[in-house]
C-alpha cells in the first residue's frame, strides 16, 4: 500500500430504532386496563340494560327538543344578557387581581421561598374548590342572584388565571432581569420593564380565554340560584319543558360560538 493512501472513513452506525415493548406488557396493560373499567362499572353499579330499556324515554325527549318554543324567546333575551354580565364582571374582577397576584409566586420575581411557597399554598387551596360548591356558599351568603355568581365567577377566575400567569412569567427570558439588577434598579422597575413587557399579550390572552368559561359556567351555576340563564333552565326542566330548553340550549350555543370566534382571533393577533 502506497504511503499517500488514505484510509477509508469508517461507515456511520445505522440508528437504532426504540425497541418495541414485549407482547406480555401490552397484555398486561391491556388486561389492567379491562379490569378496571369493569370494577369502575362494578362501583358505580352501572346498569346497561336499564339504559337500554328506558332509551325510549331518552327518544321521546328528543323529539320534543327538536321543536323549540319559538315564542320563548323574548323572554330568554334578559336572563341572557344578565349572565353575559356576570362572565364579564367575574373575569374582569379575578382576571384584575389575579395580574399583580402572580408576581408573588413568580421565584424569578420574588426570590424569598417562604413568601412565594406561601402564596401558592393559598392559591392551590383556591383551585381546588368547586365552582358549583362557591356558588351554594355564596348563595346562602347574599341570596339568590346574580350577585353570588358574579362572586363565584371571579374567585374562579382568580384561580385559573393565577396559576396559567404566574407559570408565563417563570418561562420568560431572564437577560432583562439579570441586567436591570445589575444595573441597580429595585424590583418594581425590574417588573414594569423587564416582565411586563414580555408577559402582557399572554395574560390578555388567558384573560380570554377565562371569559370563554365563565360564560358557559355562568350558565351551570344558575341550577343553584346563582343567577343568569341557568335559573330558567333549572325551572323549565323541572316543568318538562324541552321545547323551551331546547330554545335555550340554540341561544347559549349561538352565543358562546361568537365568543369563542371573538376571542380566537384577539388571541392570534396578541401572540
Amino acid at each position: 500500500m502506497s504511503e499517500h493512501t488514505q484510509p477509508r472513513p469508517t461507515p456511520p452506525a445505522a440508528p437504532q430504532l426504540p425497541k418495541k415493548p414485549f407482547a406480555w406488557e401490552r397484555l398486561a396493560v391491556t388486561v389492567l386496563m379491562i379490569g378496571g373499567l369493569v370494577w369502575s362499572g362494578v362501583e358505580t353499579q352501572v346498569n346497561v340494560g336499564q339504559f337500554v330499556a328506558n332509551f325510549g324515554q331518552f327518544t321521546q325527549i328528543l323529539a320534543e327538543m327538536c321543536r323549540p318554543d319559538w315564542s320563548y324567546v323574548s323572554y330568554v333575551v334578559a336572563p341572557l344578557i344578565e349572565t353575559i354580565k356576570m362572565a364579564v364582571i367575574g373575569t374582569a374582577i379575578g382576571a384584575g387581581i389575579a395580574f399583580p397576584y402572580a408576581f408573588l409566586v413568580s421565584r424569578n420575581v420574588v426570590t424569598n421561598r417562604f413568601v412565594t411557597g406561601l402564596f401558592r399554598f393559598i392559591l392551590n387551596i383556591i383551585r381546588t374548590i368547586p365552582d358549583l360548591l362557591l356558588a351554594a356558599l355564596f348563595v346562602a351568603v347574599v341570596g339568590i342572584g346574580p350577585v353570588a355568581g358574579i362572586i363565584t365567577l371571579a374567585i374562579f377566575t382568580f384561580g385559573m388565571v393565577g396559576k396559567l400567569f404566574f407559570e408565563a412569567v417563570e418561562t420568560i427570558d431572564e437577560g432583562p432581569i439579570e441586567a436591570l439588577r445589575a444595573a441597580g434598579a429595585n424590583q418594581w422597575e425590574i417588573v414594569r420593564y423587564a416582565v411586563v413587557p414580555q408577559v402582557m399579550g399572554f395574560f390578555v390572552s388567558y384573560t380570554l380565554y377565562a371569559f370563554e368559561i365563565n360564560v358557559r359556567a355562568s350558565t351551570v351555576l344558575g341550577y343553584v340560584g346563582a343567577g343568569g340563564i341557568g335559573v330558567f333552565l333549572q325551572q323549565n326542566l323541572g316543568q318538562f319543558r324541552y321545547d323551551r330548553v331546547s330554545l335555550m340550549v340554540l341561544v347559549i350555543f349561538a352565543v358562546v360560538l361568537v365568543i369563542d370566534y371573538v376571542s380566537s382571533k384577539t388571541r392570534e393577533a396578541l401572540l
